[in-house]
Order: C-alpha cells, then sequence, then structure tokens
C-alpha cells in the first residue's frame, strides 16, 4: 500500500469495508502532552457510518527505527506506517473501539520492514 492517503480497509470481522481518508498528521505534543507522532484517519463504511481514527506512533521508536534503517522521519513514512496499523486494526477488531491507538515498538518495526519491501521494486526500477 502505498498510496497512504485513501484507500479501502477491511474486511473487518463482522465482514464490513471502509473507505479511508487521511485527514492530518501533527506531533502530539503540542495536541495532548504525548510524545508521538499521531496520524488521524476517517473512516467511512458502506452504510454511510463514519468513525474517525487516531494512530500514535512514539516518537523514541520511530527515530530508533529511522537509525537502524538508514530512513529519515518523514510525513509520508509516519502515514504509512500508521495506514498499516489502521488496516490491522480494521481486519483483527483488535482496539477498533477506541479513537485513539498507540503502535507497539514491535509493529512499527514490523510495518517499517513491510514498507521496505514494497520500496524495493520501485526502487530497482529507477
Amino acid at each position: 500500500m502505498l498510496n497512504f492517503r485513501q484507500f479501502e480497509a477491511g474486511p473487518d470481522p463482522f465482514g464490513r469495508k471502509f473507505q479511508v481518508l487521511f485527514k492530518w498528521l501533527q506531533t502530539a505534543i503540542s495536541i495532548r502532552m504525548a510524545d508521538t507522532v499521531d496520524v488521524k484517519y476517517i473512516l467511512e463504511d458502506e452504510s454511510g457510518g463514519r468513525t474517525e481514527k487516531t494512530i500514535a506512533l512514539p516518537h523514541a521508536e520511530l527515530l530508533r527505527l529511522s537509525r537502524d534503517t538508514a530512513r529519515p522521519v518523514d510525513d509520508s513514512w509516519c502515514a504509512r506506517l500508521a495506514a498499516l496499523h489502521l488496516l490491522h486494526v480494521v481486519k483483527t477488531g483488535e482496539d477498533m473501539e477506541k479513537d485513539l491507538v498507540t503502535v507497539s515498538p514491535a509493529e512499527m518495526r514490523r510495518y517499517a520492514d513491510e514498507i521496505a519491501q514494497m520500496e524495493q521494486p520501485a526502487a530497482r526500477g529507477r
């Protein structure tokens, strides 16, 4: 998934699919005194029901991953990490009741690896 701005998620455990729209990305210290990068998405299900989810990426882990992968921490990388976690949340139903979901370090590392694998074919084509 390279387009983090608009994508489909699901089905969830109840068979619903969602259209997902990226709303914003910002450092959470400015809005809730947390050391995270927050990425907000709007989810709309097939019946028109809407919900919002904010995926929180711990800043210290982002910096650690950036060092380990030699990848700069930028908006698109953070949004892609968050989008992959949102896909997981929808698919499993895990934390679906929460408006704010924090990604664990192990999950962030797995998503970073997944993004790197997705980007390898694109890099070879250049």
